[in-house]
């Protein structure tokens, strides 16, 4: 090739209309590799015309993506030309020889004179310039000066990342502030977005520094293929934009994106979008991954050196925290344990701390899949996750991106990436249903079926994707979720229901009068008068309207909303009246024998267990009994309390939250101690919540807590209903609350959803039983439930 640089801009033409006269347009992977050998021989011819050869002392070098190898159609030209011993002047004439045809033939250039000291020097102190450094690569002169290049300023880089790391963290989260995230973007920037190339670089930066691999986290089942493959799919649209624009771009507009997409034989803008969504995700959880991994290969700094290593603190069977990371305990056994999975998800729910990359590439490897239907206990860890607010989409996300999501749920398949159809919409489908769910779980307390409302939030859109309407397919997969699940048949219905009426409040309360009795007679009829399924799909409006994005939501449209639930509620039947669980004849035989007994059953499940406690009456019991079995570490599921002659007889539903569960004897030593106030239990929880700091508690999602006094005329017990998160001993510091108000509990139904319990008690709440005593009782239980204080406005105390 001839020396002047119009010949390489004549022969890059040629290349970008299709290559020789008659041949095929290149595809994308093509043309880059066809760019970087043309630009290297042109470099080359020109270094050997200019003399810079083997032992010459000059030496040219190629960074950005000449540097990578990745030469787009309009990219920039950087070169470094490197030099030792050579006398200034001529140095300087042979720099201007190189880079005036250049500048002359319109050829943007970023160009620079270096030593290799100076280079090392320069890297030092600009963090852009080292990154751009550590890309350098030979191309022309002396290969000896080029790599003492190369391998000076990648040994500054690893010796020095200990104090340039927070530098780097911070340059790429502000980077990621600017441009926002590639999955999620309208017209995204490719390079500089989350999840773009340049984050593919910060790996590469990461991995020469020798903290973390260059394809970090990413187990076999990896959706699309791996970084590798997203990184050439970000590369292909790329380069096709360039070519399609006719100039350098970096973000993708609205108006290309169905040209881009035929190029690349993908489809239209939707399917490009999807595309771009799964490969851009991929890259963003990887670069969290190597942050993550990056931060934790750092060597502590000043008095961190002096404190002991990192504790393994269990969490759950078979799960522990470890150096800020949720992992496996070292006697875990996944190939063994299909509910290990959701244990792992659910830990890390509760206490905001990541999964440990290698973590899921074990689960991902060895973990057998869940058979049908799922056991107890891993719904109530699925329900945990979706209850978890925001914290549930990075754990999903990264249950997504090593494959095990969609082993859990294969239907999750069709709406993974899955661009929305208009533009209110802000997320893919598949995240708009985890943002719903994350809405869902600050309403909890507004619905007596929390779990429900989690499932219906997470899948109502499921049906997407697919041939027909998605209302109709997706409560046809909805059921057949719930049934895997191992909901009861009532509850598959419902599920159903709500899945395939979630449109239906919005739609009709906002194109027809609320008011109109037929309306209202239509509504009622397409639910089959459930109040169960009203009452959720209330609250499933709302969260899928302000998970779509903003000014979806309004006054305007809860109002009417409000309107036709308020009124279809009248239409419907009323739920019948909490009533105590029965109390079978052999736990009556015992309580009318008297004493203390504590009997420990297995439960449908390896991790479910029944302990049945009966114990005389008193004020104290119910507190002193569930608060035992919380300091012995067993969660609490489900509890019935029910009076026999001058007994307490209480059965609970439990789980041990690691191991095995105690010995019964144990459990009936210290009930007994308990219920004669020799243990206090209450400072005994304290104590233990305190050890156990910030680890190990759920990740609350903030739902306002609601006490719910039922409006009976009937006789007998005031029956008080309470939803709010669960935590650690709640049944026993509630019971505790109520002792000291001096309401007597004569029976309790005690339900845990997840992370959300539906607490029931009936009370004798004494001869002063009125408004203000109710107050009182109300205020006292909601002062030890988490979540929010209820601002002075806000009443928490409602009557139904």
């Amino acid at each position: 090739m001839a020396s002047g640089a119009a010949d390489l801009v004549r022969a890059r033409g040629r290349l970008l209309d299709g290559g020789q006269p008659g041949s095929p347009r290149l595809d994308a992977e093509s043309l880059r590799a066809a760019l970087v050998d043309l630009h290297e021989l042109w470099l080359t011819n020109k270094g050997g015309e200019l003399g810079i050869a083997e032992g010459s002392g000059l030496a040219v070098m190629a960074v950005g993506g000449l540097g990578r190898g990745e030469m787009l159609p309009y990219s920039d030209l950087d070169l470094v030309l490197v030099h030792a011993e050579v006398a200034a002047a001529q140095v300087a004439e042979i720099a201007d020889r190189l880079w005036y045809p250049l500048w002359d033939a319109h050829i943007k250039l970023d160009h620079s004179v270096r030593t290799v000291s100076q280079a090392v020097e320069v890297a030092a102190g600009d963090l852009i310039a080292a990154l751009g450094m550590l890309e350098a690569r030979h191309i022309v002169g002396d290969q000896e000066l080029s790599s003492r290049l190369i391998g000076a300023v990648r040994r500054e880089w690893r010796s020095g990342i200990h104090s340039r790391f927070d530098e780097l963290v911070d340059h790429t989260r502000a980077r990621w502030q600017r441009a926002g995230e590639i999955a999620h973007r309208a017209e995204p920037d490719l390079k500089n977005g989350r999840g773009g190339l340049r984050d593919i670089q910060l790996l590469d930066a990461l991995a020469i520094a020798q903290l973390t691999d260059p394809i970090p986290g990413l187990g076999p089942e990896t959706p699309g293929g791996g970084l590798r493959s997203a990184h050439r799919r970000l590369l292909d649209v790329r380069t096709e934009l360039h070519r399609v624009a006719g100039r350098p771009r970096d973000q993708l507009h609205a108006q290309d994106a169905d040209e881009i997409g035929a190029a690349l034989r993908l489809g239209d803008r939707f399917d490009l979008a999807r595309t771009l969504s799964d490969a851009a995700r991929t890259v963003g959880y990887s670069v969290d991954v190597g942050l993550r991994t990056a931060g934790n290969a750092l060597p502590r700094r000043g008095l961190a050196r002096l404190r002991r290593k990192p504790l393994r603190r269990p969490l759950d069977e078979g799960v522990v925290e470890h150096a800020g990371e949720v992992v496996l305990a070292r006697d875990a056994r996944p190939h063994r344990d299909p509910g290990l999975v959701l244990r792992v998800a659910a830990a890390s729910a509760r206490t905001a701390l990541p999964i440990s990359a290698t973590t899921l590439n074990r689960l991902s490897e060895d973990a057998p899949e869940l058979r049908e239907p799922w056991p107890t206990d891993a719904l109530d860890d699925l329900l945990v996750l979706l209850g978890a607010g925001r914290g549930a989409a990075d754990v999903i996300e990264a249950l997504d991106r090593t494959g095990l999501w969609g082993r859990l749920l294969p239907e999750w398949g069709a709406v993974r990436d899955l661009p929305p159809r208009d533009a209110m919409h802000t997320w893919t489908v598949d995240r708009h249903l985890v943002e719903t769910a994350a809405q869902a779980s600050t309403m909890s307390t507004r619905v007596a079926r929390p779990d429900l409302l989690s499932l219906g939030a997470v899948l109502h859109d499921i049906g997407k994707g697919r041939a027909g309407d998605h209302s109709v397919v997706g409560a046809e997969l909805a059921t057949r979720i719930g049934r895997r699940l191992g909901l009861r048949p009532s509850d598959v219905h419902t599920l159903g229901t709500i899945v395939r009426h979630h449109l239906l409040l919005p739609e009709v309360a906002t194109r027809r009068d609320p008011s109109d009795p037929e309306t209202v007679r239509q509504v009622v009829d397409a639910l089959e008068g459930d109040p169960q399924a009203l009452e959720v799909l209330h609250v499933l409006a709302e969260a899928d309207s302000l998970a779509t994005g903003p000014g979806v939501w309004g006054d305007w449209k809860s109002s009417l909303i409000g309107e036709l639930v308020r009124r279809c509620r009248m239409a419907m039947a009323g739920d019948p009246a909490p009533m105590p669980a029965p109390i079978s004849p052999e736990m009556a035989e015992r309580a009318r024998a008297g004493g203390v007994h504590v009997d420990l059953a297995r439960g449908e499940n390896i991790h479910a267990y029944t302990v049945t406690v009966v114990v005389p009456d008193g004020p104290d019991v119910l507190s002193a009994a569930a608060g035992v079995l919380a300091l012995h570490s067993l969660q609490v599921l489900s509890a019935s309390l029910g009076v026999e002659g001058d007994c307490i007889v209480a059965v609970f539903g439990v789980t041990p939250t690691f191991g095995d569960p105690p010995e019964v004897g144990l459990l009936r030593q210290d009930v007994i101690r308990a219920t004669a106030g020799n243990l206090d239990v209450s400072a005994a929880l304290a104590k233990r919540e305190r050890a156990a700091g910030d680890v190990g508690r759920r990740l609350y999602a903030h739902a306002r807590p609601r006490v719910i006094w039922s409006d009976t005329s009937a006789p007998g017990p005031a029956v008080l209903e309470l939803r709010a998160e669960d935590r650690v001993g709640l049944l026993s510091r509630l019971a505790a609350e109520l002792a000291r108000c001096g309401a007597n509990v004569r029976w309790a139904s005690v339900v845990t959803w997840g992370a959300a319990v539906v607490d029931r008690f009936g009370l004798d709440v004494g001869a002063e039983d009125g408004p203000a005593r109710r107050e009182a009782i109300a205020d006292a239980l909601l002062a030890v439930v988490p979540g929010p204080a209820p601002k002075p406005s806000e009443n928490a105390v409602e009557t139904v």
